[in-house]
């Protein structure tokens, strides 16, 4: 290349055109290695053969793909001699390697990574970094220096020349100065000037540093303390201290002065005369300062020699308006003052405003979702009521077809009771549950029954009733063996909801609404089949059950049952019926309207010494108090005398009566508080209690029958959908708890003459089938023979428009004994077969007939012993059999037990059956004091009701005979008379 060089600079001025260009061309073909005519070209000319080398074809490389692999050549590396031998320590190394510096050395294994290395001359040099003063900053650097400065300054820079005690004649390597034994901590990214400096010398040398050490820990122990003196706010710059402290920290000076202007500024805010500080302390906080800038003013006072002179100014009030800018200040927080109290304001009246406008907001969408709530109810209860009346139209033009056809009968005996009776009434499931005696409605061949149980029953009590629904074949032959299986013919079903309201007493209409499996069986057992319903109390939820189970109810619409099932309610059917009823008044809603009412009966009805009040939601006599008046009323003589004044003609006029009102009326609150008592004192025990339930609730006041011998007795009737009106049991009651309050009946009743009981049973059925009444209900009577006319009177006092326990228990009597009833003889018959003889006995005479018979029945379904809540029922049934207590089916005598559920088990159903009256009567009292007997220990009280149960019946027995001795007289002159026409 060197010779074309030299033609081309040597070219001489003769050559044509032509050969410049041909020359030209040349040069071109030797310059490119990659033409294809290079090789011919050098060959031609110069002699020289290239060697023939095949062109490499690279593969092309996506512009947007990145190329992978090694970007640098191979790194020479030290033979493996080398690696084995460490007694070498001196190796070759040529220039080109020295020259890719001493990391690539390390990295290839040619210098041990062990090995101390120092270089002669130090790449960087460091040295202090200049310092101005705050208040010099634009001034020139003076030439001199302090010489205490100076020696700081010296101290502080590292050698030049740096050697180490390393291997002999090794070059390139340096060691740190010894003065700086104590690196700079590499934790914290901000460093001072001067150290910056001697670090990056170090990096840029590659030296290793040694273990990091805190900056402030060469300051922590210096012997000599600084006071550094502020007086007034103001640092004094010439003071010898500062000057000394200055010097000494003059590395990190910057930021030391910048901590004691904020001192010193703090100290001039407060007006603080005169502050030492502390400049070890001082040193101690700058690499916090450094990092937060925010000291507090804690760490601000921690500097402070005399920082309790100094503490105790900065606390004092209005300190602060006594300092620099101290006026501007106080003008500075009296307006941030105001500002905050008017924005307070203003803010506490737009949230207040604005809590308004959401309350009301909130109120008028809750009454608005309330009024579209209580419209979907009040348009689905209007849709459930037409239902309700279409079904019950249909169940009455096919009554007289379903009565005589194959059907199924759905019992659900629920009390649709207002909430507040529900939850004052304890044990209320029991309540509901005491009606399992629907179940003997299967004595009808064509009926079977579904009882809906508002309690879970175990095997246990589920095989009893088995065993005595089974009888029914065995009663009817007279053999105890004839013992059939009718658990097809009924059904015990148990809402699943009572286990999630257990501890809420909900009607059991409520219950099964609730409960959609149970709901899905009953449609299950009764598809394709004619079926009713037969409730008790009637509810809302009764019509929305029957409405889902798409069946008809044989029971009145709710509001009409709610309504004439009150007190105040049976008193105007009464009253429409023209039935005789107890002296009273009804609807009494005040205590001066009760009081002004009772003033007026006790002068309209002087003869009353007993009062009662009821109240009009109430059953089974809670809601019930009575009050004897005629000889605790103090004024009694003196409205005596006066009616003797005026005369009975001018005694009838009003205004006679006004002095004997006004009298009375200011008597009566004081007399009733001291002498009325609730019937149950559990619920009401002081007469404050009551009358607050009275009128909250409403009641009525009723005159007590004006005798010591008073017989109440019940009638259940019936109107069934075609409007025939059936009397289907009657009898007298007892009371076990007072008399105000039943406890059980004698069956069937002796108390009064059936046809006038009749009669005035047809009246008041009337009266309630001419209100919407269809279905059962039951009247209650009170007769008793009336002081002056010395007849027999029989009162109406109460009405329920609901099945009742009475009638549950006369089902049960029924079916045991096949029975029928003859209300207009009273005379309840069964028929007893004939004894079978045994196949070794010889017959010689002709068969015996059916042969009929009277029987007398005492039952209850509240019979309570809690004590029997101690043993199982298989216990007590084995107790009583032992002891002679059971039941005859060839006689059909004996006593029957009615269990109605098996968790508290203290309460039970007893009936008794017997050929007389009285001896029925003395048999039950016998069977509870024996059943007494076992119950109960010496030293063990137990709540009952059996000796209240025994005490009546013998006061019954009485009565039963005075009135069976009056009837035969009746009848025996009855029948002179007939005697004597013919």
């Amino acid at each position: 290349m060197s010779s074309v060089s030299v033609q081309r600079g040597t070219s001489s001025p003769h050559v044509t055109s032509s050969s410049k260009q041909k020359v030209l061309t040349m040069l071109k073909l030797l310059s490119d290695p990659q033409n294809a005519q290079n090789r011919k070209v050098l060959n031609q000319n110069y002699g020289v053969s290239m060697p023939l080398m095949r062109k490499r074809k690279m593969a092309p490389v996506s512009p947007r793909r990145v190329a992978k692999g090694v970007t640098v050549g191979n790194l020479s590396v030290a033979p493996p001699s080398f690696h084995l031998d460490s007694s070498c320590s001196v190796l070759p190394l040529t220039k080109m390697d020295a020259q890719k510096g001493i990391l690539s050395l390390i990295e290839r294994g040619l210098i041990p990574r062990a090995a101390r290395i120092t270089l002669e001359k130090p790449l960087l040099l460091p040295k202090p970094a200049p310092l101005h003063e705050f208040h010099s900053k634009h001034k020139k650097r003076s030439t001199g220096g302090s010489a205490e400065s100076k020696k700081t300054v010296a101290a502080m820079a590292p050698p030049r020349s740096l050697t180490s005690k390393g291997s002999k004649g090794t070059k390139g390597s340096i060691a740190p100065p010894p003065s700086c034994t104590s690196v700079v901590s590499l934790k914290k990214p901000k460093l001072l000037p001067g150290i910056q400096t001697w670090q990056s010398a170090v990096h840029s040398a590659g030296l290793q540093k040694t273990p990091e050490v805190t900056l402030t820990q060469g300051f922590r122990d210096l012997p000599v303390e600084f006071n550094i003196v502020i007086r007034k706010g103001n640092l004094d710059h010439g003071a010898p201290d500062l000057l000394a402290f200055k010097d000494h920290c003059c590395l990190f000076w910057g930021s030391a002065l910048c901590f004691l202007e904020r001192v010193a500024r703090l100290l001039r805010d407060y007006a603080v005369p005169l502050a030492v500080v502390k400049g070890k302390k001082v040193m101690e906080l700058l690499l916090d300062f450094e990092f937060h800038q925010r000291p507090t003013r804690q760490e601000f006072l921690s500097v402070i020699k005399n920082q309790v002179a100094v503490r105790k100014l900065l606390n004092r009030p209005g300190q602060r308006y006594r300092g620099q800018n101290g006026t501007e200040a106080a003008a500075t927080k009296i307006q941030a003052t105001w500002r905050c109290y008017t924005f307070r304001k203003a803010y506490i009246n737009f949230r207040r405003r604005q809590w308004a406008s959401g309350v009301v907001a909130i109120s008028w969408l809750v009454r608005m979702h309330m009024v579209r709530v209580r419209k979907t109810l009040r348009e689905s209860r209007q849709k459930h009521l037409e239902n309700f009346y279409a079904r019950a139209k249909h169940l009455a033009a096919n009554w007289n077809r379903i009565r005589t056809s194959k059907r199924t009968v759905i019992h659900i005996p629920s009390l649709g009771y207002a909430q507040y009776v529900r939850e004052a009434t304890p044990d209320f499931a029991i309540h509901q549950g005491s009606q399992i005696g629907r179940l003997c409605e299967i004595q009808d061949p064509n009926v079977d029954v579904i009882y809906v149980c508002p309690l879970q029953l175990s095997e246990e009590l589920r095989q009893y009733y088995r065993k005595l629904l089974g009888l029914q074949a065995a009663v009817r032959s007279g053999d105890p063996e004839d013992i059939a299986d009718l658990q097809d013919r009924f059904k015990i079903l148990t809402p699943e909801a009572v286990n999630s309201f257990s501890s809420r007493p909900l009607a059991l209409a409520t219950l099964l609404k609730y409960s959609p499996k149970t709901i899905q069986r009953i449609r299950n057992l009764i598809r394709g089949r004619e079926a009713y319903i037969v409730g008790g109390l009637l509810h809302q939820d009764d019509l929305e059950v029957a409405d889902v189970l798409d069946l008809p109810v044989l029971g009145p619409d709710p509001e009409v049952s709610r309504l004439y099932s009150s007190k105040s309610g049976s008193r105007r059917v009464f009253a429409a019926a023209g039935v005789p009823m107890p002296p009273g008044q009804q609807d009494i809603y005040s205590r001066k309207q009760m009081v002004e009412v009772l003033s007026q009966l006790i002068i309209d009805y002087p003869d009353v010494k007993r009062w009662v009040f009821k109240v009009d939601d109430d059953f089974g006599g809670n809601g019930t108090a009575y009050c004897d008046v005629a000889g605790n009323l103090e004024c009694d003589p003196w409205v005596q005398k006066e009616r003797r004044r005026y005369g009975p003609e001018a005694w009838l006029k009003k205004w006679a009566h006004e002095p004997a009102l006004a009298k009375i009326s200011q008597e009566l609150p004081g007399l009733l508080a001291q002498h009325a008592k609730a019937v149950n004192e559990k619920r009401f025990p002081t007469w404050g209690k009551f009358l607050q339930t009275f009128v909250s609730q409403g009641g009525v006041i009723e005159a007590f029958p004006p005798s010591d011998s008073v017989t109440n007795l019940t009638v259940d009737m019936l109107i069934e959908p075609t409007g025939t009106i059936t009397t289907v049991c009657a009898g007298d009651q007892i009371h076990a708890d007072g008399p105000l309050r039943s406890s059980g009946t004698t069956f069937p009743q002796a108390s009064v003459e059936p046809g006038v009981l009749n009669s005035l049973c047809l009246k008041i059925g009337e009266a309630c089938r001419a209100r919407g009444v269809v279905g059962y209900f039951s009247v209650d009577f009170a007769t008793f023979i009336h002081p002056q006319t010395m007849g027999q009177q029989v009162w109406a006092v109460d009405l329920d428009l609901h099945y009742s326990d009475h009638l549950s228990l006369t089902q049960v009597l029924l079916y045991v004994t096949n029975g029928k009833l003859d209300s207009r003889s009273r005379r309840f018959e069964v028929q007893l077969a004939p004894k079978k003889l045994k196949f070794w006995q010889v017959r010689k005479e002709q068969p015996q007939a059916a042969s009929q018979v009277t029987r007398c029945v005492v039952m209850s379904s509240s019979m309570t012993h809690h004590n029997l809540s101690l043993i199982y029922y298989s216990v007590f049934l084995q107790m009583c059999k032992a002891q002679g207590i059971g039941f005859d089916v060839q006689q059909k005598e004996g006593t029957i037990f009615m269990l109605f559920e098996d968790q508290k088990r203290h309460r039970f159903g007893m009936l008794t059956i017997g050929e007389h009256l009285q001896g029925v009567l003395m048999t039950f009292a016998h069977h509870l004091f024996i059943i007494y007997q076992e119950l109960s220990a010496p030293n063990m009280h137990a709540e009952t009701n059996f000796k209240g149960a025994v005490q009546d019946i013998e006061m019954i027995l009485g009565v039963a005979e005075h009135n069976k001795l009056q009837f035969e007289e009746e009848d025996l002159q009855a029948s002179k008379a007939q005697g004597l026409t013919k």
